[in-house]
């Protein structure tokens, strides 16, 4: 009878042990710019790594700027339709693309204040760019499905088309009684291109080594740091705690990332409807659980976030502070999401951080030199 009686006490605390709805505590909250939302657009890397270079810039410099997100996907979509002629077609050709994009971008062409060029037209509050990808895509396509026949200049048609849909590119401007232009903007801003590297963790590259990351998004051919799993998370820790915010790639495909909540996590249980709102166990994720998710497709990139901070819940389990650009309505959390660590460790494609954010002995491994 003791031995039932102990059976059943068991399996009560297992149960509700593991039923507390979470209560989080922030431990580690970095200087952000307010959250907004992208719109109809898949132009999220641009509104993530603008975020991200808006709290370097007040890291930096003290200064809180609002970034124009529409003028670096507007430079960009020039690079990706030359990108698409010139390899006739084989090549992605979307509004996707990756962090490193908008740093080759903002190298080349500097950066402007969204107040300047918000890529909207007189009445219009939310960005959309269904018709503007369309009207690209048919120019390239058109023009490669048979170039004699093509009556225009082709280039001249894309940036007719991007003049339309989102501005005619700025070459000076006044920003608080200021003159710049976008490439002496970026000096005050203090943003140095160079300073900043992407690092991911995948079995199929050999460790601290650089590679080119097969992802679709990737039409650059942006090179990679390649570190363990454990350097990976042990860069985000440092990062973070020496004051450092982080550009993420990851998946949010997972019926446990939702914007609803606020909440991502990866439970051990196959019925994860409860780990949305309240605290259950996680599964052990391994490089090579990693790898294989990878591989099979479960993990893609399909959207690109900030990450501000470190929260715990009351449990010390740990989770990051991740700023979305869905905006606030509608959604949990004042639009943030609180991704847990296994969360993080499986389904982050890449992070990109300033080269002073990585410890020194992974720095050192990957032979990272940028001066």
């Amino acid at each position: 009878m003791k031995n039932i009686s102990a059976l059943y006490i068991l399996l009560f605390v297992s149960f509700f042990g593991f039923s507390q709805s979470y209560e989080f505590k922030t431990v580690v909250d970095l200087d952000a710019t307010d959250v907004i939302s992208q719109g109809s657009t898949g132009t999220c890397w641009s509104f993530s790594a603008s975020s991200f270079l808006e709290s370097e810039i007040i890291r930096l410099t003290g200064k809180q700027i609002d970034l124009s997100e529409m003028y670096t996907v507007r430079q960009t979509y020039t690079d990706k339709a030359w990108n698409y002629v010139m390899r006739q077609g084989k090549a992605q050709f979307s509004q996707g693309g990756l962090a490193h994009d908008v740093i080759n971008s903002i190298s080349k062409n500097g950066i402007v204040p969204n107040i300047l060029f918000s890529g909207l037209k007189e009445n219009e509050k939310k960005h959309n760019h269904s018709k503007l990808a369309d009207s690209l895509k048919t120019i390239v396509t058109s023009y490669l499905k048979d170039e004699k026949a093509y009556k225009t200049n082709w280039k001249t048609d894309v940036e007719a088309v991007l003049d339309y849909y989102l501005g005619k590119k700025i070459t000076t401007f006044n920003y608080e009684g200021v003159d710049y232009t976008p490439q002496s903007f970026l000096e005050m801003s203090k943003i140095n291109p160079k300073n900043y590297v992407t690092i991911t963790s995948f079995t199929h590259q050999p460790y601290y080594t650089n590679f080119i990351l097969n992802i679709p998004d990737n039409f650059s051919n942006g090179s990679f740091y390649n570190v363990p799993l454990t350097d990976l998370m042990s860069t985000i820790n440092y990062a973070l705690n020496k004051g450092y915010t982080i550009e993420l790639d990851c998946d949010v495909s997972e019926k446990t990332f939702s914007s609803k909540h606020g909440v991502a996590v990866i439970p051990e249980a196959k019925d994860s409807s409860d780990a949305l709102v309240n605290i259950m166990p996680e599964m052990d994720i391994t490089p090579e659980y990693r790898q294989q998710e990878f591989e099979n497709f479960n993990t893609t990139d399909d959207h690109l976030m900030h990450i501000t901070g470190i929260i715990k819940d009351q449990n010390g389990n740990t989770y990051y502070k991740v700023k979305n650009s869905w905006g606030t309505k509608n959604v949990g959390n004042d639009g943030f999401i609180n991704m847990s660590e296994a969360y993080m460790k499986l389904k982050t494609i890449s992070i990109m951080v300033h080269k002073d954010a990585i410890p020194e002995a992974i720095k050192s491994k990957i032979n990272l030199n940028l001066n």
